[in-house]
């Protein structure tokens, strides 16, 4: 069987780990798979920037057991041999992230030691901190892929709308960069919680009905965060519960669905004010979509019309399938590191330098 490496990635939104199967040799996604966390799980992760350092270490063991389990599972559905397995890359997940505190720093879960010794594999895990010890912001992670697989064709914008949303301009002759533009799916998600009941608005079915609040959308994109000039990223909480009620309260819309379309249209604004204000125009040509906000068919047709003259597709056109692509990433940038050649893009993140990101557990 032909040699690969496996990338995890448990996003803002903390609904789930995804598994990625890659061959590195040319690049290529194997197999991935999206295990959501038990809700009592995904509720403790939510809230894990609060808990106590006991609480919080025991989280972080519980995390890496679970993610060693996940592999396992993994590796039986798709018939994979451990044996043929290089490297795992593993995000873990983001408890906190603060470049701007006055000791810059973030924090990243899942104990990567149950990885190595249940699979006797090294494990690259904790990309970030390095990055911010060379004064970045310690993300956006992902434009060095972007550049690595689009990086010698038309230039193009890569958007991953996770809970946050945060792209990258990638194209031959170009400088890669990249950074957090705002909100993706974490307001949405809360809404819909709340006012619906489900875990998300399913393809954006409910927004569609509504009518989004314009005006407040613009006010809002007048924020510090909005008009400051990359390199620059968000904390998970940035657009959070706190940021739902002080600006988003549920009694100031007729009903549910001009709510939802108004935080739908407020990420694709957001978006779309990044773009106009950061990327320069003659990169200006495709949006390449990926993460779960990608199936939300009310935001693609927000970008398409604050952004008329972009041609708007997703990963899948490019043979990753969106959800894949952040689990795939991480397989990269493992590899690398194992092997000791860079995986960073400075530009993205404001770093004196490239580096090579990632600690190793054998």
């Amino acid at each position: 069987m032909a040699k690969f490496a496996l990338g995890l990635m448990s996003g803002t939104s903390a609904d789930g780990l995804t598994v990625c199967a890659v061959s590195l040799r040319p690049f290529k996604v194997l197999h991935f798979k999206n295990y959501a966390y038990p809700p009592a799980l995904q509720q403790k992760l939510l809230n894990a920037f609060s808990l106590r350092a006991p609480e919080l270490s025991a989280l972080h063991f519980e995390l890496g057991r679970l993610y060693a389990l996940t592999v396992r599972k993994f590796l039986k559905t798709f018939h994979l041999s451990s044996r043929d397995l290089l490297v795992i890359g593993s995000h873990g997940q983001t408890v906190y992230h603060g470049p701007h505190d006055t000791i810059p720093n973030t924090l990243q879960i899942g104990e990567p030691s149950f990885l190595a010794t249940a699979f006797g594999k090294p494990v690259v895990s904790d990309f970030r901190p390095a990055d911010i010890a060379l004064g970045g912001e310690g993300a956006p992670l992902i434009p060095f892929f972007d550049e690595y697989i689009w990086g010698r064709s038309a230039p193009k914008i890569l958007l991953n709308v996770g809970g946050i949303s945060n792209f990258s301009v990638v194209g031959k002759g170009l400088k890669t960069f990249g950074f957090d533009a705002g909100p993706g799916n974490t307001l949405i998600d809360l809404a819909a919680q709340q006012l619906l009941h489900k875990p998300f608005d399913k393809n954006g079915q409910t927004a569609a009905k509504g009518t989004p609040d314009k005006t407040l959308v613009r006010r809002l994109l007048r924020q510090k965060y909005f008009v400051q000039k990359p390199p620059k990223s968000l904390d998970k909480n940035a657009f959070g519960t706190t940021y739902l009620q002080k600006y988003f309260p549920f009694n100031r819309f007729a009903c549910a669905a001009d709510c939802l379309a108004t935080l739908t249209y407020f990420t694709a604004a957001a978006v779309a004010q990044a773009v106009t204000d950061f990327v320069p125009a003659s990169c200006q040509k495709e949006l390449v979509v990926s993460g779960g906000g990608c199936y939300n068919k009310t935001l693609l047709v927000y970008l398409q019309e604050l952004l008329p003259h972009l041609k708007i597709t997703t990963t899948l056109s490019y043979g990753i399938d969106p959800q894949a692509k952040e689990s795939a990433a991480f397989t990269l940038l493992a590899w690398l590191a194992l092997n000791k050649r860079p995986n960073h893009c400075p530009r993205a993140t404001g770093a004196v330098r490239t580096a090579i990101l990632g600690k190793i557990s054998l």
